[in-house]
């Protein structure tokens, strides 16, 4: 298992609960963004810097992913590609999407596109906080209990 990161828009604080992790857990975090991005010291920690450009980082990722590997994403379309390679996908809020709940979150996504588009609905998500920090910790931690083993 390893977990990739999506980490042009990823929180700093859910960057710093994915480093604690690598090491804890030793299991291999790799962050792709489309610039340097500053990363431990850590045998199990590495970055990818992928040219600027319209989903170069997600394209990336899906092609490099495996189906037992966890990505780390906002990107509900993004997740949806994963989950179709067979992969996992945890929104930094905490969120795990699945097969069966990655459609649901699909349309959401796209009502709420359309609601911005139209004027209705202005601004995005909520700040990112204390609470959205934790619960992205314990589904992380969970999900790693669940999904990997130390060779």
């Amino acid at each position: 298992m390893q977990i990739w990161v999506d980490a042009d828009a990823c929180p700093r604080a859910a960057k710093e609960v994915l480093f604690r992790l690598a090491d804890r857990r030793r299991v291999m975090v790799t962050l792709v963004a489309n610039q340097h991005l500053a990363t431990p010291r850590s045998k199990y920690v590495q970055s990818v810097v992928v040219p600027k450009g319209f989903d170069v980082a997600d394209n990336e990722i899906v092609a490099r992913v495996d189906a037992d590997d966890l990505v780390v994403t906002a990107d509900v379309p993004l997740a949806d590609e994963i989950i179709s390679k067979g992969g996992a996908a945890l929104n930094p809020r905490g969120t795990l999407y699945t097969p069966e709940n990655v459609r649901d979150h699909l349309q959401r996504r796209d009502m709420r596109e359309q609601l911005r588009d139209s004027g209705l609905v202005s601004g995005g998500p909520d700040a990112y906080g204390n609470k959205e920090v934790q619960a992205f910790a314990n589904a992380l931690d969970r999900y790693v209990t669940k999904h990997h083993s130390v060779s």
